[in-house]
């Protein structure tokens, strides 16, 4: 991939990645009592995107108001606990009027990164789980340590690949 369809490519992601915000934005938020505990990452803020190439995801790396406010002032190193990232996948697809332009497809899933560092002090301090619904399942300790074990490369990022794009 050179250089200019790298950056079509970015360009395209962000571009998707703020239309869901704004698309998110304006809907009808739902009432406080359907709320899941750890929140709704619909109503969250883009932390950055991303294209996992050996999996053909488009991704969109969501934070709740926690992960944002830490984002936004450079305090990642570590995370602060209470910060959730979600991360939303998309199967990737060529635009049908931009061949040159790869966007969201079928909706993947939604994951998440719930940073606890009493409640989860042999991952990090993280939690790892996934949405069904509204509802967000904590994984359990088998497949939260197979997550760890992907992210133990980033151990020096407190085990985070996102870079937010406010830095």
């Amino acid at each position: 991939m050179n250089n200019t369809q790298k950056n079509r490519l970015v360009w395209a992601l962000a571009t998707a990645a703020s239309i869901l915000t704004i698309t998110n934005v304006q809907a009808e938020a739902p009432a406080a009592a359907e709320k899941p505990v750890y929140g709704e990452y619909k109503d969250w803020r883009v932390l950055g995107v991303s294209h996992r190439l050996d999996k053909q995801f488009v991704r969109a790396i969501l934070g709740n108001h926690t992960a944002i406010t830490a984002a936004q002032s450079g305090k990642t190193m570590p995370w602060p606990d209470g910060t959730i990232i979600a991360k939303l996948s998309w199967k990737e697809q060529t635009h049908s009027n931009w061949p040159q332009a790869v966007v969201p497809g079928e909706f993947v899933g939604a994951e998440a990164m719930i940073k606890d560092s009493k409640k989860f002090p042999e991952t990090g301090g993280w939690g790892f789980g996934h949405w069904e619904g509204k509802t967000l399942v904590m994984n359990d300790k088998e497949k939260s340590a197979t997550c760890f074990a992907c992210h133990t490369p980033m151990k020096d990022h407190d085990y985070v690949y996102t870079t937010p794009v406010f830095q």
